[in-house]
């Protein structure tokens, strides 16, 4: 398992931006696939978007393509997650996760096969 830590976040208004960070302290993030998922209250946990070990691959839930731009720095053990045009459908919990060892984005993302987790950050979308 690998440490992770969300920043960023907060309150935005509809049509903002705001951008999240995750990092990975102690740990080399380079050698994971990072997904960003998301949990609204009173709803299931789902997979945004998805950024490859080597960040050649990239995956983005229908709602936020367009929107939304993961990236990664490696050489700043960081990964980033770009939110533009923002509605209050995106507000929720947001949480960047790993699963084992896995460099790829699998395509399906099912939180229960993540194992390593940050605390989650919360962006508020509110005029």
């Amino acid at each position: 398992q690998v440490q992770l830590e969300e920043s960023g976040g907060g309150l935005v208004q509809p049509g903002g931006s705001t951008r999240l960070s995750c990092v990975a302290p102690g740990s080399t993030l380079a050698y994971y696939a990072i997904v960003w998922f998301r949990q609204a209250p009173g709803k299931e946990r789902e997979g945004v978007s998805c950024i490859s070990a080597a960040g050649g691959y990239v995956y983005y839930e229908d709602s936020v393509k367009g929107r939304f731009t993961i990236s990664r720095d490696n050489a700043k053990n960081t990964v980033y997650l770009q939110m533009n045009s923002l509605k209050p459908e995106d507000t929720a919990v947001y949480y960047c996760a790993a699963r084992g060892l896995l460099r790829d984005c699998p395509g399906i993302y099912n939180p229960d096969e993540y194992g390593s987790w940050g605390q989650g950050t919360q962006v508020t979308v509110s005029p």
